[in-house]
């Protein structure tokens, strides 16, 4: 399965439990372990494992072994990695407080307009 594949999968995996603002960043250039981030949100702490475990099972499906996860316990933000993307389903005032998609943006802070 190519990364891009892969990627549509996890994609349609998180909106098939309406997973919401789900947002796909490429970070290739800012990250050595990473390619490519995927980012959604869910309603409850059921609702985020839901979505995580959604991911996993339907990537099983297609013979892609995560190499890991992380929150599954607590539910308020869940990582599952595939290596060259990561995956992180979090609450939405959680999403809200750590604001990945302004860290990773693609526009290094100092660089605009030089």
């Amino acid at each position: 399965m190519s990364p891009d594949e892969l990627n549509t999968l996890i994609t349609e995996a998180l909106d098939n439990l309406k997973g919401k603002e789900i947002t796909s960043l490429n970070v290739r250039d800012l990250s050595d372990v990473m390619d490519t981030m995927i980012i959604a949100s869910g309603t409850s702490t059921r609702h985020v494992k839901s979505l995580a475990d959604n991911v996993v099972q339907e990537a099983k499906k297609q013979g892609m072994q995560p190499l890991g996860s992380e929150g599954i316990e607590a539910g308020d933000w869940v990582l599952v990695d595939f290596g060259d993307t990561v995956v992180h389903v979090m609450l939405e005032e959680t999403r809200t407080f750590y604001d990945l998609e302004k860290l990773w943006s693609t526009e290094p802070a100092g660089r605009s307009g030089n």
